[in-house]
């Protein structure tokens, strides 16, 4: 079976690639070039990743490839990342990324070369069960990633390889020394994809006019000035400059006033919890809600990245979710993604409004 791996120049998608290799697959590494621009170093990282992915592919053995997706990424994912920057929200880049640019035009490459499956380094697992291909949560809960893959089809995951979701991080990283793999020591990347560790304000200034405007608290007294609303996120307490105003203690971003280009700030912490949501932009999985749903059904959500899954109460009514929480929520941020669980396996999820 002939399999494309997606190979970042990572340690994830190096121990992908030569798990692979070893159980008698022809594996073929294809490196994505997703962003070409040069980082505050004037380096293009790119090029460094790339250097990696060849070092490991000669290592283990394996032919490899460079793709260019620069164009699409900007169009289908940075387009968005601006969009939803200016309207006041927090976007995910990297759940788009998979659906568009992954399992999108690099699953398009893999299947133009007569590939039967995609594989990638991602903590997650997929399985055939009962009719339909299930995504499945990885043993590391520290480290699953099912979070950024919600929004892919059965068309997608039927095609999808993850080998690395029954492992955890340290075992990850044990098999890259104890195979030799010239990355075995190289650090995880942070950050958004596209970015990675450089200033991200200073980035998006470079993108987005910055609006400044005056920072208020609720009853709308000014406390000080905001550099463009698109620098803050909800529940923030750092960077505000307006450390011992007030009572002494701490403030939070409790709400964007986008019409009158406020910030709103509180240092009531309560004001950032809720007991419910809603969403938008709800897709699944298995090509529709889970049975009942319409009526309410009881399932688990995580509103970010690595956030314990949380009780809810699910009620769906076409490409509109709404959530009732167990516990209340803290800084449920416009424009993050809602992913919606039960037990193992992940259903689906929404955009939160």
């Amino acid at each position: 079976m002939r399999v494309v791996v997606g190979m970042s120049g990572g340690v994830d998608s190096s121990v992908t690639a030569a798990l692979l290799k070893e159980r008698g697959y022809e594996v073929i590494g294809v490196f994505m070039n997703n962003w070409d621009e040069k980082d505050e170093t004037g380096v293009c990282t790119s090029e460094t990743d790339w250097s990696d992915v060849r070092a490991v592919a000669d290592s283990i053995g394996i032919a490899y490839y460079s793709v260019n997706f620069a164009k699409q990424y900007y169009d289908r994912v940075f387009r968005h990342f601006l969009d939803e920057y200016a309207a006041g929200r927090t976007p995910n880049p990297d759940v788009l990324c998979n659906r568009e640019i992954k399992f999108g035009e690099l699953l398009r490459f893999a299947m133009s070369i007569e590939a039967d499956r995609l594989a990638t380094g991602h903590f997650a697992g997929v399985e055939y069960r009962d009719g339909r291909y299930r995504l499945l949560r990885a043993k590391d809960e520290n480290k699953d990633q099912t979070y950024f893959l919600y929004m892919l089809n059965q068309k997608q995951l039927s095609m999808a390889m993850f080998p690395l979701g029954g492992f955890t991080k340290k075992e990850i990283r044990d098999m890259a020394r104890e195979r030799g793999l010239p990355v075995s020591e190289k650090k995880d990347s942070t950050g958004v994809c596209f970015i990675g560790e450089r200033n991200f304000k200073k980035f998006l200034q470079g993108y987005l006019p910055a609006k400044p405007g005056d920072m208020v608290t609720r009853e709308g007294r000014v406390m000080g000035r905001h550099d463009g609303l698109m620098y803050y996120t909800l529940g923030q307490r750092r960077g505000l400059g307006i450390g011992g105003s007030g009572n002494g203690g701490r403030w939070f971003v409790v709400e964007k006033d986008l019409k009158n280009n406020r910030l709103i700030v509180s240092q009531s912490e309560d004001e950032l919890f809720t007991g419910s949501a809603a969403c938008e932009q709800a897709t699944w999985i298995a090509g529709k809600p889970p049975e009942g749903a319409e009526k309410g059904v009881e399932c688990m959500v995580r509103l970010r990245h690595r956030q314990e899954l949380q009780p809810c109460l699910m009620t769906v009514s076409g490409d509109a979710i709404n959530l009732e929480f167990a516990l209340p929520q803290r800084a449920v941020t416009p424009g993050q993604s809602a992913v919606i669980y039960t037990n193992d396996e992940c259903l689906g999820g929404g955009i939160l409004l």
